[in-house]
């Protein structure tokens, strides 16, 4: 049986001057994603499902990851 592997979620990253990019990242990426972004020096290289990102660090101003699933209406059990 194969692994369940969470979907990779869709993530923005702000940067000093007002760009925002959206990637979408799995837990694991996101998490280190998070840690460099802490120490905010030097480059960060992220292979997304939408392509390869390089990161200056020093640049970003913010990470903000999607809340969930969006849905419309109710939803059954």
């Amino acid at each position: 049986m194969a692994e369940n592997q969470a979907k990779p979620e869709r993530v923005e990253i702000g940067f000093d001057g007002g760009q925002v990019v959206a990637i979408r990242l799995d837990a694991k990426q996101l998490a280190g994603l998070r840690k460099a972004v802490e120490v905010g020096e030097g480059w960060h290289d992220l292979s997304a499902e939408d392509g390869d990102v390089a990161l200056n660090l020093s640049q970003v101003v913010f990470v903000r990851g999607a809340a969930g699933e969006h849905r419309i209406g109710f939803s059954g059990s």
